[in-house]
């Protein structure tokens, strides 16, 4: 097959300037420049040309003028403010006639939001925390507001533990109004509130089609105290950061991945991967209950390929370069495309 050209459409930290009244971490799913430098070499190591091709409005100039001259595109652009914004490069290459590697705008939107993405994936056999939409204050002072406390609170359409914090963890009715007060807030959208699960967190990561295969299944340290993946309230890359240093967190990583465990998430994984009709990569996430059940948390079909995020953990993992892994990823959908 002769070297292709393959566009990649991004957005790096300091993409977008910042707003009035935004909360801190509404940068933190773009990237660092890291990321792109790995995609790249990825390409590259599999016999193409990468060409950057800028935010989704840098495609959007480009396409104006005339045809945007690359065989096929990758986006890892987030967008910001809506729940169609990881949408916004894939519809234009659509419209471009552009081939895509990764899932489709339909996914990204659909898998954005997670009450939404509950219902799809709870349909498809995928055990789910009981929880609802809350779109006001007023709504969690009502009996029925949660199944039962404690419970979680976290923005309906984020990503990257967007909205996420110590706080998110309601034990009280009082503490429940004033979390969901904070997201329709600070983040402009509806609330999101599911059953707590206090046992141990998996992330697992699904790669190629028809079958996908699973990379090794990840757990996460969780923050000791409450209980919250620790990633989710830590200080993340690209957040504005608070007065003051803050100081480390403890935390617990009180799971045993049993290989019948291991072998259940993969299942529930791929079920809700082919519920979604994701394509090429995908990264789904589970917490367990106190009896040791996995539930479902929410997939993310445009994961991170920055070199400290889940990619770079497996590449550590298993003793590649970071670049050969992702060229085997990226190799999934080219020969989904045929380019490969």
């Amino acid at each position: 097959m002769s070297a292709r050209a393959i566009g990649i459409v991004y957005e790096l930290f300091g993409a977008y300037p910042r707003r009035p009244g935004e909360p801190p971490d509404a940068h933190v799913e773009y990237e660092p420049e890291a990321t792109l430098v790995g995609l790249e070499a990825a390409l590259a190591r599999l016999g193409h040309r990468p060409v950057r091709l800028g935010r989704p409005h840098d495609l959007l100039a480009a396409g104006a003028k005339g045809a945007v001259a690359v065989d096929a595109a990758l986006t890892i652009a987030e967008g910001y403010g809506t729940r169609n914004r990881e949408a916004w490069a894939p519809v234009l290459l659509e419209m471009l006639g552009i081939p895509q590697l990764g899932s489709d705008a339909l996914t990204l939107s659909l898998s954005l939001d997670k009450a939404w993405t509950r219902a799809v994936v709870a349909e498809a056999g995928v055990r789910v925390p009981p929880g609802r939409v809350l779109r006001s204050e007023a709504e969690a002072w009502q009996a029925d507001a949660t199944p039962e406390l404690p419970c979680f609170v976290k923005p309906r359409w984020e990503g990257s533990s967007k909205g996420i914090g110590i706080a998110s963890r309601a034990g009280d009715r009082a503490a429940l109004a004033a979390a969901v007060a904070r997201v329709i807030a600070d983040y402009g959208q509806p609330a999101l509130v599911e059953r707590f699960l206090a046992g141990p967190e998996y992330t697992v990561t699904l790669i190629g089609n028809d079958p996908p295969r699973a990379l090794p299944v990840l757990q996460r340290a969780l923050e000791r105290t409450t209980r919250i993946g620790l990633h989710a309230v830590e200080p993340k890359p690209g957040e504005q950061p608070a007065p003051g240093a803050p100081a480390p967190l403890a935390y617990v990583v009180p799971g045993t991945l049993a290989p019948a465990l291991e072998a259940e998430l993969v299942e529930l994984a791929t079920r809700a991967f082919r519920a979604l009709e994701c394509r090429d990569f995908a990264r789904a996430d589970f917490k367990c209950d106190d009896a040791g059940r996995p539930y479902f948390l929410e997939i993310n079909p445009l994961p991170t390929f920055a070199p400290e995020g889940s990619f770079g953990i497996h590449a550590e993992l298993l003793g590649r370069p970071l670049d050969d892994l992702l060229a085997e990823v990226l190799g999934e959908g080219l020969r989904r495309l045929g380019l490969l």
